[in-house]
């Protein structure tokens, strides 16, 4: 119970991470591949990994939109950290 208690503390004044949910990972892992030189080839899978972080995704949207917006989604939960 103690433990319970200290790991919960330690998670909330940021001295330890949860791991990251999969669809989380998903887009880390895309975006790693991009900034590495990749080129994104299914837009499917592009359009499923925004649609999974609950981004609204546009049939007509280009995958440059999209891969921004996932992007962002990123910037914005590393700047706002969950409690």
């Amino acid at each position: 119970m103690a433990m319970f208690g200290l790991r919960n503390w330690l998670y909330s004044r940021g001295l330890l991470r949860r791991d990251p949910a999969p669809e989380w990972r998903a887009a880390e892992e895309l975006i790693r591949a991009i900034d590495a030189g990749g080129v994104p080839l299914n837009a499917v899978r592009i359009n499923q990994i925004a649609r999974q972080l609950g981004l609204e995704v546009s049939t007509r949207a280009s995958v440059e939109h999209t891969i921004e917006r996932v992007r962002k989604a990123l910037e914005y939960r590393r700047s706002h950290p969950q409690r």
